[in-house]
């Protein structure tokens, strides 16, 4: 099964469980671009704004999803919810991915990022997780034998 595991991260928690993922299953990577600013405080505030507001934005990526048996998403969870890029990601691909599993990287509250990422794509998932930021390690871990575990069955 070719295998894509797609994430955005804003201060790189996202990107290191995406990377164990990745390599742990043997799946290309992409990162999507967010082409708005959100560094800085003002950033962290805008971005908390517009997930809450369930804003798009304007994303840069660079690997065709259809490509692929498994695209396995990933964002952070901003106020509880599935940050701009991803949302932005999920609705120009939805049509083009087969299988979709989903993770997200939290520092607390978990809120509605899965809800709200299964939404907005509406096909079938296969797996599913939300990592605390200091559980990124042993998450990956986890999230990988559960997607081994789904796709052989």
């Amino acid at each position: 099964m070719k295998a894509l595991v797609v994430y955005y991260s804003r201060d790189g928690h996202t990107r290191e469980a995406a990377r164990r993922i990745a390599e742990a299953l043997g799946a290309d990577l992409d990162e999507v671009i967010d082409r708005k600013n959100r560094k800085g405080i003002l950033g962290f505030l805008r971005a908390g704004y517009d997930a809450t507001r369930g804003k798009t934005t304007e994303i840069a990526f660079e690997k065709d999803p259809a490509e692929y048996d498994l695209v396995v998403v990933g964002s952070p969870v901003w106020n509880g919810r599935v940050t701009p890029a991803i949302r932005t990601y999920l609705l120009k691909n939805r049509e083009k991915i087969k299988k979709a599993a989903f993770f997200a990287t939290c520092a607390g509250r978990k809120g509605k990022i899965l809800e709200q990422m299964r939404e907005l794509y509406g096909g079938e998932v296969i797996a599913e997780t939300i990592m605390k930021r200091d559980e990124i390690e042993e998450g990956a871990k986890e999230f990988v034998e559960a997607l081994k575990s789904a796709v052989h069955s």
